[in-house]
């Protein structure tokens, strides 16, 4: 007997419970865990399969487990016996196909052998009333054992129940048939989603080939791997763990983890992660993360997350349905007293607004989730998809963000005589030894412009932190750093450039090398997009310096920009445009100094492969590409799906509302009523469903090294805004 049902996580009052390959529909698998002792409620997840049970005493007690245990597996075996196997999710729709095609034929069977109507006795055992009752068993269970706390299924159960005992098996054929074909919808969208989860999920890779300290490469299991430890990735493999790369280079498909399709070139100092698959060469990788701490495998705890968090609308409806159901019966009941037509009865069973209402929202909301996730874009919840579709205010932190937190040398000022070359010869064996960010620009510049770097005697090099170098190159005294240490060292500056990085050999300025952080690819088209989507207003939050904020500013369409702003300034910034301006804010960092303005900001989103963990935990949306056109495509899809849910709500309301005054009035029979009700739920369900083929569609663009936004723009950008430490609280 297997273990169906795992706790995954538990603390006083909540567990979290995995239910494995469990034939079972959802509202069952709840209805069963509130028949427990003890449990208060119950929710359970299709697309990650995990059930959130709370409860009143500290633990679920073993016995109660064991019991839920037994169940299921019970109902397995049975099922397994039946070759019923749910490996990809799709095999229980297959099974209610086959019964309502075994339906349809009994009922085709019937009318063509039985030339008579049954008496009010034989009602319930013709062979149709059979067919319908065996295939709606689950549904009728259901239904009967919440009758207490009537749900969807009570109503229907009700409604089956009747339309037999009032001889009318064809009423309750189409109940059962278009309600299976709604459910049939559902689940196709549930598991849809769920398989992109499953596609990050399956690493897969049992063994990894560990380096050893004499250089010997020797098969492990993946479970003996280590934190530090370095092992090697060959062509063809899925790579086991997240890690720095030592040696070689290679194309890797990391397209579950970033959603970008195309291969990523990737050689030493790069980062890859677990289950991204090299297409071509091979790389040496110290191991930085195992286990639970994978990047994939955060995601899919990102992902279980989100499913628990419910959007506004999603909750409203939840309660509607809870309060619709009881009122239904209620008007069952009033009309049979009133006018005895069993008929009108029926029509207040078959009609409702709890199906339409309540599967088109939640489909809705999986199917966009789902699709986001298999691009590399993880919302965390409906209701972060619903405040997503407000958003009218977009502020983007500057390096990692809107650039690629990567500077490159621009252009270089020449005095006195000398060339580029010599400028960038001699700035480049000054920084060589260097890790600063512009120093490695100056030194990756004079390698890519294949400049002999002249010799620089060790012994004389004086590195003064924030300011800049001095050294002997070829026994010649150089200087390399900012205008104040030129001033501090007496060199005679004549010009009026402020910015950039200054060259000095014996005493005389030689040169001026500019150098800039590069805009994101596509930084500007996402921009504009977003605008087209409703976004009036898009402002550069930075703690870097004024100068360099403006000259990022005149590249791009933002409106304003603040620079020079502290950690704890950008998050009172974010609470003043919230409180003071009403706007509706969504912030783009990747740092810890994002992470308070993250936190304060209506809707956080972190962009790209370097955010840090804290950003990651503190963001709504996590983008793990490093597409900004990703950002547009969320705001897109988050409205695409408030008002694909607005429409299933008016499509509801307006039709079910039309077929129950019919029903009421005896314009219609029980069966056409059935018909309609049934029919707008798959409508509603459909237009939900159609988010995941088409409206979840995101951008293809990809990021490709060229140097397209690398020219320094010298004119300044009409109508850009520009703060220094304006706002202070």
């Amino acid at each position: 007997m297997r273990n169906v049902c795992k706790v995954i996580h538990s603390i006083p009052g909540r567990t979290r419970i995995k239910i494995n390959q469990c034939p079972y529909n959802p509202n069952e698998i709840e209805a069963r865990l509130r028949s427990i002792p003890g449990i208060t409620s119950a929710t359970y997840s299709q697309i990650t399969q995990n059930a959130l049970v709370y409860h009143s005493s500290s633990q679920l007690q073993s016995m109660s487990l064991a019991y839920l245990q037994s169940l299921f597996n019970r109902r397995e075996e049975v099922a397994l016996s039946s070759g019923l196997k749910d490996k990809e999710g799709f095999n229980e729709i297959k099974k209610q196909a086959k019964e309502v095609g075994f339906v349809l034929a009994t009922l085709l069977l019937e009318k063509l052998l039985l030339s008579t109507s049954p008496t009010t006795m034989l009602k319930l055992i013709t062979p149709s009333s059979i067919a319908v009752l065996i295939a709606s068993r689950k549904t009728i269970r259901t239904g009967l054992s919440s009758i207490f706390n009537p749900n969807p299924e009570t109503l229907t159960t009700a409604a089956l129940i009747a339309s037999l005992l009032k001889g009318s098996p064809q009423s309750a054929l189409v109940i059962y048939f278009m309600s299976t074909i709604s459910e049939i919808l559902t689940e196709y969208t549930m598991n849809r989603t769920r398989g992109y989860v499953k596609e990050m999920m399956e690493i897969d890779t049992p063994f990894a080939w560990l380096m050893t300290e004499e250089g010997h490469e020797v098969k492990v299991p993946t479970n003996q791997v280590r934190i530090g430890d370095k092992i090697i990735a060959f062509q063809g493999e899925k790579i086991p763990f997240d890690g720095t790369v030592l040696s070689y280079s290679a194309q890797v498909d990391q397209s579950s983890i970033t959603g970008e399709y195309q291969p990523a070139h990737v050689i030493s100092g790069h980062y890859v992660y677990a289950g991204s698959i090299i297409t071509e060469g091979k790389i040496v990788i110290e191991v930085d993360k195992i286990g639970e701490d994978l990047a994939v495998n955060r995601m899919i705890k990102l992902i279980e997350e989100a499913q628990d968090k419910q959007a506004p609308i999603q909750m409203m409806s939840d309660r509607f349905t809870r309060k619709v159901v009881p009122i239904s019966f209620a008007m069952a009941a009033l009309i049979f007293i009133v006018t005895k037509d069993w008929n009108r009865v029926l029509n207040m069973l078959v009609i409702d607004y709890v199906c339409g209402v309540k599967l088109s929202t939640a489909t809705a909301i999986s199917a966009s989730i789902g699709k986001a996730a298999r691009k590399g874009v993880l919302i965390k919840g409906g209701q972060t998809l619903e405040t997503l579709a407000k958003v009218n205010t977009v502020i983007f932190d500057k390096t990692g963000t809107i650039t690629e937190g990567r500077p490159i040398v621009t252009n270089i000022q020449t005095f006195n005589g000398y060339s580029e070359q010599e400028i960038l010869g001699l700035a480049a064996s000054a920084e060589e030894h260097s890790s600063h960010p512009i120093a490695e620009a100056i030194t990756l510049e004079a390698k890519s412009r294949a400049i002999d770097i002249p010799e620089h005697d060790d012994e004389t090099l004086e590195n003064i932190i924030g300011k800049g170098i001095s050294v002997l190159v070829q026994k010649e005294k150089v200087i390399v750093g900012s205008r104040s240490f030129m001033e501090d060292n007496e060199i005679t500056i004549d010009t009026t450039e402020t910015t950039g990085v200054y060259v000095a050999k014996e005493e005389q300025l030689i040169g001026i090398i500019e150098i800039e952080d590069q805009v994101r690819q596509g930084m500007n088209r996402c921009m504009n997009q977003m605008r087209r989507h409703g976004i009036d207003e898009v402002i550069m939050l930075t703690g870097d310096y004024k100068q360099s904020a403006k000259n990022i500013a005149n590249r791009t369409s933002i409106d304003e920009y603040i620079a020079e702003a502290m950690p704890q300034e950008k998050a009172s910034f974010v609470r003043f445009l919230k409180k003071e301006k009403d706007r509706t804010i969504m912030m783009v960092g990747d740092g810890i100094n994002d992470a308070p303005a993250l936190a304060y900001a209506d809707i956080g989103v972190t962009l790209g492969a370097k955010k840090t963990d804290i950003a990651i935990e503190t963001a709504d949306v996590v983008i793990h590409s490093d597409n900004p056109l990703l950002l547009s495509d969320v705001v897109r899809l988050s409205q695409q799906t408030m008002n694909t849910i607005k429409q299933n709500v008016l499509a509801t309301l307006i039709i079910n509302t039309a077929a129950i005054a019919l029903g009421t009035f005896g314009r219609i029979q029980p069966i056409t009523g059935a018909a309609i009700h049934n029919a707008a739920t798959i409508g509603v369900v459909l237009n939900s469903a159609k988010l995941i083929v088409t409206g979840g569609r995101m951008n293809v663009f990809q990021i490709q090294n060229h140097s397209l936004n690398t020219r320094k723009n010298k004119t300044n950008s009409p109508g850009i805004s520009e703060h220094k430490r304006v706002f202070s609280y």
